[in-house]
């Protein structure tokens, strides 16, 4: 391929498909803290969002591009619907930044055409060309992405890959939208377009796939072996249904198996050049600040940054990692940024200890961000002797979501024992500093919490998900709750973290409320869902 960059391109949408996951929204500040850890962990592009979605997107998306997109930094791309409105606000978004992509898409397959867009073929073969010239026209790196593509008529699919080259597109993207195809499958698809589209070679061949059957990475391993030369993919595979490719699953499949890998890039078995240009140590830091911005909590077998990932119960494996770690482990655990040395400061550190560990953990605190993250480190360091890198991000996470809050949490007392009603009495500040107060029974201290602080906010929800989890070991170790609420079919999650795990919970509770008040009357568009007319002309 001419334009086969010799290595595999990382194509990150943790900000947009991953955000698509129910419960996982994230607000401006959020969606930058993980943009610039995604630009220190090496991908290639960052999909910042769906700029035509809303006007938070749009502002989330410009923003990325202005402080994450300059110098050497990751190409910022927003996705657009094969639409003049949509590649319009597309571009007006990602302007700031030095390197730019439009992506935009159509449905291809059948079952879309005639249920979906009320399309023809033909009527798809004119449209392509026609958005994709008008995107190139106002950026030069433009994507095509051909929507349910593994369940597309090849035949068809290389009909239209050949117009988006021809009309400007430099990477065509293959998306197995529904998680359908297995990994036999999926590589004969993409040999087939590179031995049939015959433009193929002036473009870069892309695969996003999502996990429905379990089958994403292995799908997306044999596309690279096929000629696929761009993954799409999310940190801890979050987004729609059951997710999409894992990126840390993908970078360290080529990164273990290089020498497997490398005669499919005409390399020599044993060449020792890495396969992306993933910095692979910053993955552990990076999965874990998506989770705890997103409140997807990651499970604990989860390959690679699972918290078991690297833990040996049987006495055998044990014996055997004590002898020689090889004889267990195939991914040395500091090669993903996993270290044993956890505990990092106490209260008598100061403010640039503090400041200096946050930059390391991938934030990057504005001042007065920055005293309110150390006023809230010398409460814990009282109630707790050492402050691990997990208190660290507890403590910033939460904090992050604090710009759009509505509602603050002044008060939570609660009295309960096996002879007494569990009693909660909690007071909350609304923007002008107002406090309402109010006093609820319960099922338990937690539930008295909630119900007292859902009569203080007069907006309907329903309590669907209630989780806690230790982010330390330890009787003092602080206490994670994460909290899901549903209206009107929208889920909204809310996190905190703390020594009591009461006032964790009722936090977390705030949190999700400030999240659900937000969104009211600021209505987003799903990219795939909501209709569009495709070839609509832009009012320029």
């Amino acid at each position: 391929m001419a334009k086969d960059p010799g290595r595999v391109l990382i194509f990150d949408t943790t900000l947009r498909d991953g955000e698509q996951s129910p419960g996982a929204s994230l607000n401006l500040e959020e969606k930058l803290a993980i943009a610039q850890q995604l630009a220190r962990l090496g991908v290639d592009v960052i999909e910042a969002g769906f700029p035509f979605a809303s006007q938070g997107d749009f502002a989330a998306v410009h923003r990325i591009a202005e402080l994450v997109g300059g110098g050497e930094g990751p190409i910022i791309c927003g996705l657009a619907r094969a639409s003049s409105a949509d590649i319009q606000a597309c571009a007006k978004a990602i302007e700031p930044a030095i390197n730019k992509r439009i992506h935009t898409f159509i449905a291809t397959s059948d079952i879309h055409l005639e249920h979906k867009l009320k399309k023809s073929r033909q009527e798809v073969l004119d449209i392509v060309p026609e958005m994709v010239q008008y995107a190139r026209s106002l950026v030069d790196d433009v994507e095509f992405s051909c929507e349910d593509a593994g369940r597309s008529d090849p035949e068809f699919l290389y009909q239209v890959i050949e117009l988006a080259i021809s009309a400007g597109a430099g990477t065509i993207n293959i998306p197995d939208t529904v998680g359908y195809t297995t990994p036999t499958e999926f590589g004969g698809l993409i040999n087939g377009i590179n031995k049939n589209v015959s433009n193929i070679n002036e473009a870069i061949l892309s695969v996003h796939g999502h996990n429905d059957l379990g089958l994403a990475v292995a799908n997306f391993l044999e596309a690279v072996k096929n000629g696929a030369r761009q993954l799409e993919c999310t940190i801890n595979g979050i987004g729609e249904r059951a997710g999409n490719a894992a990126l840390e699953e993908l970078v360290m499949g080529l990164h273990v198996r290089r020498r497997y890998f490398n005669p499919y890039f005409g390399r020599d078995a044993d060449s020792p050049t890495p396969l992306t240009a993933v910095r692979t140590e910053e993955i552990t830091k990076t999965s874990r600040l998506v989770s705890n911005l997103t409140g997807m909590v990651v499970q604990p077998n989860k390959a690679i940054v699972g918290a078991n990932a690297f833990a040996h119960e049987s006495g055998i494996h044990q014996d055997g990692v004590l002898k020689n770690r090889l004889t267990y482990e195939i991914v040395d655990a500091r090669t993903v940024g996993l270290n044993d040395n956890r505990i990092s400061l106490g209260k008598l550190s100061g403010r640039s200890a503090v400041r200096a560990r946050l930059e390391e953990l991938g934030y990057d605190l504005s001042r007065e961000d920055l005293n309110e993250a150390f006023t809230r480190f010398k409460d814990l360091a009282d109630r707790k002797r050492d402050i691990t890198d997990r208190d660290l991000e507890a403590i910033v996470s939460e904090q992050v979501q604090q710009p759009e809050a509505r509602f603050q949490l002044s008060l939570v007392q609660v009295s309960c024992g096996s002879a007494l009603r569990p009693t909660a009495t909690v007071t909350l500040a609304d923007q002008q500093g107002h406090e309402d107060t109010s006093v609820a029974i319960g099922t338990g201290p937690v539930d008295a919490v909630c119900r007292a602080l859902k009569q203080l906010v007069d907006e309907p929800n329903e309590l669907i998900e209630f989780s806690v989890k230790s982010v330390t070991e330890g009787i003092d170790a602080m206490g994670e709750v994460t909290i899901r609420l549903r209206r009107d079919g929208q889920i909204y999650s809310g996190h905190s973290a703390d020594t009591d795990i009461v006032v964790a919970a009722a936090q977390a509770y705030v949190n999700a409320l400030n999240r659900l008040v937000s969104a009211l009357g600021h209505k987003s568009i799903h990219p795939q869902r909501d209709d569009v007319e495709l070839n609509s002309r832009p009012s320029i």
